[in-house]
């Protein structure tokens, strides 16, 4: 069942920048495609035209091929699973889960099987006579899972379903969700500004940047391929050196960059390159790491975080740069805080205007 948005824009006042414009994406039948994107980006404002509790102003929504556009939200057939729970207080747990099939009127026989169905997919049964109040927040909101996959929908759509809760029962539901998603195979939309829970649990990947679409690719194209400056340092974290042409060259730091022929000097560039991505040796010890790309430096932080080192290097420009060093290699450098090192930026990505090199 998939789902394709087409040109969609929404404004929701004439004096202020629309919160969406002209969306493109598509959401492949049977895979989680997740909306990412800071706050106010317009994730949110999508997902909710999509679910039929917003109006497009321009584009459409089709579902198989079916424009759904005009189709009220109670004839849409989707499950929507909010940050807020959105639980009915003075029901059981098992009432909560049967609500959307009482009011389509379904058998009681139908209903109490489906139930406990549910109720056994998302691993609690034992709990269909307690109400929400008596349940932790990983508990309830598993429930609104239960409550949304009821109905046998067309379509799931989370909106910051973990965002309520802490940092452990996130990654709890994280993982359970993609044991939940292999069962059901069930096409699911997620809004989410969380980048880690965006590249674990998704197929596809939107990101989007004040109302824009910046690019659209699976999570490993997001993060290696990134098409914008925003995406680069918005997926993951990032150095972001910032340069200009001259001669023919971007100048970033110390370094002399190539940038698309014919670009006027002058023009701004950034040079964005992840702190995993970064080589570094210790000055005069003959070896060379990479020259055209290579600046000079020295250790200003060090920061010990198990599996890695952090280390934050001043460059001889003023520039700083984070690197992130592997436990073996920092042991075998010798490393300590105040020496020079060389720094290789092989992989920098320049963006100049609208090319990438």
């Amino acid at each position: 069942m998939n789902v394709q948005v087409e040109d969609l824009t929404k404004a929701f006042s004439s004096k202020a920048a629309p919160a969406v414009f002209q969306a493109n994406f598509e959401a492949p039948s049977g895979g989680i495609t997740t909306l990412l994107g800071p706050s106010g980006s317009g994730k949110t404002t999508i997902l909710r035209i999509i679910a039929g509790l917003e109006s497009a102003d321009a584009g459409r929504v089709l579902v198989a091929g079916e424009d759904i556009t005009p189709v009220p939200v109670q004839k849409r057939g989707f499950g929507l699973v909010f940050q807020s729970f959105a639980l009915f207080g003075h029901m059981t747990v098992r009432e909560n889960v049967a609500f959307g099939l009482r009011t389509q009127r379904a058998p009681k026989n139908q209903i109490d099987a489906r139930v406990a169905e549910l109720l056994k997919l998302v691993q609690l049964e034992g709990y269909g006579d307690r109400y929400p109040g008596q349940l932790s927040g990983g508990q309830r909101q598993r429930v609104g899972f239960a409550r949304a996959l009821a109905p046998h929908p067309r379509l799931l759509l989370l909106d910051e379903p973990f965002g309520a809760l802490d940092t452990r029962v996130r990654l709890e539901l994280r993982e359970w969700l993609r044991l939940l998603h292999e069962a059901t195979h069930l096409t699911t939309i997620l809004v989410t500004h969380d980048q880690e829970e965006a590249l674990d649990l998704s197929d596809r990947i939107v990101v989007m940047d004040a109302g824009r679409i910046q690019q659209v690719g699976s999570p490993n194209e997001i993060y290696q391929l990134p098409a914008t400056p925003f995406v680069a340092s918005f997926i993951g974290s990032a150095n972001v050196l910032r340069g200009r042409v001259s001669a023919g060259h971007a100048q970033v730091a110390s370094l002399s960059l190539d940038v698309p022929a014919n670009t006027p000097d002058g023009t701004a560039v950034r040079a964005i390159v992840r702190p995993h991505d970064i080589r570094i040796e210790r000055a005069g010890n003959g070896n060379g790491v990479c020259s055209r790309r290579t600046a000079a430096g020295r250790i200003s932080r060090m920061v010990n975080l198990g599996a890695h080192v952090k280390l934050d290097l001043a460059l001889t420009t003023g520039d700083v740069v984070t690197v992130h060093v592997a436990r073996r290699e920092y042991d075998n450098l010798g490393l300590v805080a105040g020496e020079s090192v060389l720094v290789d930026l092989e992989s920098a990505r320049v963006f100049v205007e609208d090319y990438v090199i």
